[in-house]
């Protein structure tokens, strides 16, 4: 059974285990027992939830009442980052030659390397 948050107008807020067909329902507040409306108070807990998406939910809670500026955000993120778009950069062609010289073929090929 969830927990749920109630507001007393005399004695401020309360938490109560219901069943979910109940979760609308007011509630007697257990220190002066008049009836209570639900609210709600705090974020839901995301325990269960993978750390990938409890981050992307930290992320977008943070933004929302002072998003990053661009110099913070470039600060953070190089140029092709590969952390927020999960696709990662394919290893970049690499050839040796007998003496250790090395060679970007698909980088420039006009031109030579030393």
């Amino acid at each position: 059974m969830p927990v749920y948050e109630y507001m007393c107008d005399a004695c401020g807020p309360f938490t109560d285990l219901r069943p979910m067909a109940e979760c609308d329902d007011p509630q007697l507040c257990p220190s002066c027992e008049t009836s209570s409306p639900r609210v709600i108070l705090t974020a839901p807990n995301f325990s269960c939830m993978p750390a990938s998406q409890r981050n992307a939910h930290a992320t977008n809670e943070k933004s929302r009442n002072a998003p990053m500026t661009v110099g913070e955000y470039k600060a953070k993120h190089a140029p092709g980052c590969s952390c927020c778009s999960g696709i990662k950069k394919p290893a970049r062609l690499q050839t040796r030659t007998k003496s250790g010289a090395k060679g970007f073929p698909t980088a420039r090929p006009w031109m030579i390397s030393h």
